[in-house]
């Protein structure tokens, strides 16, 4: 194998190009000509890695059911990894998986938990399916006995390395007289690649886009001397011509497509396998949140866990900035943290850092405002978390309330305030809006806050999310960095940002 020159062009549309399409199909559903088309794109990249090394590539990354590699002659190469189902038939009965429905996958399992949230109650991705799956079963109506097409799996959700779909499962029974074959041709070719009524959706495809299919859209598989069958759709596929790869890539559009992002989607459903042509194996993989922050190897940073049952992940986040942790518990129903453990556990080494943990009860059950003087009194930065705020607010003379009804384990957007994310402060470089996770009943009230305290961030109904102190000695927050709710890497970014910013002059 030898690779080929670079392309001359990256794409066969345009940018903007593939929307303004998608805007030309928009005019044929709002007169009935059409009702979906599944429009696409290719996409250009040289190939000098062997198309076999490319095969492991994409195995690694994105695995598939229908992963092959052919060798066609002439300089041609496929290598694939579908996700679809095309016709699989096994003695008289035959199978299809339509999968229609996209979005991206998340960071975490939680982003993906939201992801797949937003796909199931997104009307326009259930319509996608829906008429895909209509004339799904109107294909094996033709060739199957009545009564016997049956939908037995709906909008299922299946997830690959970037992308989560929507898949139903439809099966029915051959009537005498056909077989396998008579089950491929019938489904010829599969409405999730071409759109409906599936002859004026072809011909659509074949009047406005820009280059020819070639392999994408069929199928392979293999047919076996016992007459079944078990086929893919050529789907996410590199084609490589003459050391040139080629990545197509479609999207289902309707009259409530939004132009651009079905752009988007047909390069995210590319990107996989343009970074297996781009990216070696053992190649740097992205960093996850909180990579790229300064590290903070030789502070020291006191955690006061008021029994909380989060302390650990809040080690262990601070942890992750390079500070060594101290934690010591704080008694409740007492005196709250004798300040002599304070110098004691600290030694000769000052801590840089105490930070309030979270917990049950009120401040006052902890002695938190008396544990807050200590701290001063010892010229140690301060940074409190749910309790730790109520306790800070507390200290300087303000009040608490008690919501109406207790957010726990619950998410919530939280905005910056007053440009706190542009400021230095514990929020520099977090986005005016971001997912936190929430546990408390009581919260600081409004009219009672402290002159010398300033808001730093608000819940979405209003409540103080964040303050922090005239002086830059003191701040707190009071959803929990540490928890699964709280958007991944910003916890280690806020505690980061008080481990540079706050500090005594």
């Amino acid at each position: 194998y030898a690779g080929g020159p670079p392309p001359p062009f990256s794409r066969d549309h345009e940018p903007g190009e593939y929307a303004r399409l998608v805007r030309r199909a928009k005019e044929e559903f709002a007169c009935g000509n059409l009702f979906e088309a599944v429009c696409s794109q290719t996409f250009y990249e040289p190939c000098p890695a062997p198309p076999s090394e490319l095969h492991r590539r994409v195995r690694e990354r994105n695995p598939s059911p229908y992963s092959f590699f052919i060798n066609l002659g002439n300089q041609e190469y496929l290598v694939g990894a579908s996700p679809e189902m095309y016709v699989r038939c096994r003695g008289r009965r035959i199978e299809t998986c339509p999968i229609s429905g996209t979005i991206s996958r998340g960071a975490t399992a939680i982003e993906d938990a939201e992801n797949i949230r937003t796909l199931l109650n997104s009307l326009k991705e259930e319509s996608e399916l829906t008429m895909c799956t209509d004339v799904d079963r109107n294909d094996k109506s033709r060739i199957c006995k009545p009564g016997s097409v049956q939908v037995i799996g709906r909008r299922q959700i299946e997830m690959y390395s970037r992308l989560i779909h929507t898949v139903d499962h439809v099966e029915a029974e051959l009537r005498d007289g056909f077989d396998a074959l008579d089950a491929f041709l019938a489904h010829t070719w599969a409405v999730t690649v071409t759109g409906a009524p599936k002859a004026w959706a072809m011909q659509f495809l074949e009047d406005h886009e820009k280059t020819p299919r070639a392999w994408y859209g069929g199928a392979i598989g293999h047919l076996g001397f016992d007459g079944n069958m078990n086929t893919g759709l050529t789907l996410r596929t590199i084609r490589i011509l003459k050391g040139v790869a080629q990545v197509r890539a479609g999207a289902t559009l309707l009259f409530d497509s939004d132009p651009d992002a079905e752009e988007a989607e047909t390069q995210l459903k590319a990107s996989a396998f343009i970074d297996a042509l781009r990216r070696p194996r053992g190649g740097p993989a992205m960093l996850a949140g909180g990579g790229g922050l300064p590290s903070h190897e030789g502070k020291r940073v006191l955690l006061i866990d008021h029994q909380d049952s989060f302390v650990h992940t809040l080690a262990n986040y601070i942890g992750q900035t390079g500070a060594e942790v101290v934690t010591v518990r704080s008694n409740p129903q007492c005196i709250g943290l004798n300040p002599k453990e304070i110098d004691r556990l600290a030694g000769s080494r000052p801590f840089d850092l105490a930070v309030l943990s979270p917990g049950p009860g009120s401040p006052k059950d902890f002695a938190v405002p008396q544990t807050m003087a200590a701290l001063a009194e010892r010229r140690i930065p301060v940074f409190g978390v749910c309790l730790g705020l109520q306790g800070m607010v507390e200290h300087f003379g303000g009040k608490l309330g008690q919501l109406a009804i207790p957010m726990h384990g619950k998410p919530s957007v939280v905005k910056t305030v007053n440009g706190s994310n542009k400021a230095g402060g514990v929020f520099e470089g977090v986005p005016d809006e971001v997912i936190c996770g929430r546990y408390h009943s009581l919260y600081a009230l409004d009219d009672t806050l402290p002159k010398c305290l300033t808001v730093t961030a608000r819940s979405e109904d209003g409540v103080i999310m964040g303050v922090i102190h005239e002086s830059g000695t003191a701040a707190a927050v009071q959803f929990h960095p540490e928890s699964i709710l709280t958007t991944p890497g910003m916890g280690v970014v806020i505690l980061s940002n008080a481990l540079r910013s706050l500090k005594y002059k």
